[in-house]
């Protein structure tokens, strides 16, 4: 049997809670309470640990050896990649902040695109039906509102899925915000090259990826974004950027043969010029990798962020969108998947999980 390489395709997980309906206690940083141990046993049932963290006044963010943690007074966000368990974090997060800080989970959305190696993955990962019935089984009763799909491309090695579940209950005031995941495979061989480190360099893993930040040009993507990094010995690269209670994260996986990687940003969808933002982070994101295929995934997005990104990828990167699919979903919204492809792209489109 041929040896896989790694799984550069992420797994993503977002919980939202809210306080229990008989608390009168305020919110206060919340989930941010919760103690460092207890995060560190969750992330041991995933597979995975912390190499870096900084937060803010509004979030705090983890580099992990697969990918990244973000916990918000009422959020969390975890995604793993590899051949990571994340869907095991599901019930402890939910136990932790009902008896830790006192809140109840409302709604959850979890993401992936289509694995580049499904056949390496364990339990509950090994496909989507699988997936579906782990998450069925490890939420409360009170998401009754749930709802699982793959969103197709014409390109058949690409689909997204998604689960959402939310409660009859969910508020309607919470602040409105746009998601993108920007997944790119097939990097430009040069451009990955930067993601590999020099044998016995003699520098550790922050100082490393601190060097890669700043000669790939990712610095420039947000530059008001205060960056939290890290450089794998001997290849790859995480980083996670916070810009008030806005984050960004990417992660590299440039070996050839199965090379990735992943661009992922928030912002409010109620800013007239986030829009621009957005499109313009996505750009610049894809220009470090020169990706031959690149696919979207917009959620809660207005149809002129679909139109901006789809602008800049094909008019200033040069590529061509070849699909372009959308679904609803609760407590999620609109989820929009566009793939785009460089229009030399030759690639084997062979079927995925």
């Amino acid at each position: 049997m041929a040896v896989s390489g790694f799984e550069g395709f992420e797994k993503r997980l977002e919980l939202q809670f809210s306080s229990d309906n008989n608390s009168t206690e305020p919110i206060g940083i919340g989930l941010r309470e919760i103690d460092f141990e207890s995060v560190e046993q969750v992330l041991h049932l995933v597979q995975c640990s912390v190499v870096s963290a900084l937060g803010n006044q509004h979030f705090d963010s983890y580099v992990l050896s697969e990918s990244s943690l973000f916990i918000y007074p009422t959020k969390i966000i975890i995604k793993t990649c590899g051949t990571t368990q994340l869907l095991k974090s599901v019930h402890p997060f939910i136990l932790l902040a009902q008896s830790l800080v006192n809140l109840r989970v409302t709604s959850i959305r979890y993401t992936r695109g289509s694995f580049i190696f499904p056949l390496a993955q364990p339990h509950p990962h090994t496909n989507f039906h699988e997936e579906v019935l782990y998450l069925e089984d490890n939420i409360p009763e009170t998401l009754c509102y749930r709802k699982a799909s793959v969103i197709p491309s014409k390109l058949t090695c690409h689909s997204w899925h998604v689960f959402s579940a939310d409660s009859d209950h969910h508020h309607i005031d919470m602040p409105l915000y746009t998601t993108v995941e920007v997944c790119m495979t097939d990097l430009d061989p040069t451009l990955a090259r930067k993601f590999f480190r020099f044998p016995n360099d003699g520098k550790n893993g922050d100082s490393a990826g601190k060097e890669m930040t700043g000669i790939t040009g990712i610095n420039r993507i947000n530059p008001n974004a205060k960056i939290c990094d890290f450089a794998f010995d001997p290849c790859g690269y995480s980083m996670n950027g916070l810009d008030g209670h806005r984050y960004s994260t990417i992660h590299v996986t440039p070996e050839d043969g199965f090379s990735y990687a992943s661009f992922e940003c928030v912002v409010d969808s109620i800013q007239n010029n986030d829009d621009d933002i957005m499109a313009d982070m996505v750009k610049k994101a894809v220009k470090v990798f020169g990706p031959r295929t690149v696919s979207v995934a917009t959620t809660s997005a207005t149809t002129e962020t679909c139109m901006r990104i789809n602008a800049v990828l094909e008019k200033q990167v040069g590529m061509k969108c070849r699909s372009y699919s959308m679904d609803d979903f609760p407590a999620a919204g609109t989820v929009v998947f566009q793939t785009f492809t460089t229009r030399r792209n030759n690639n084997n489109n062979n079927n995925r999980i």
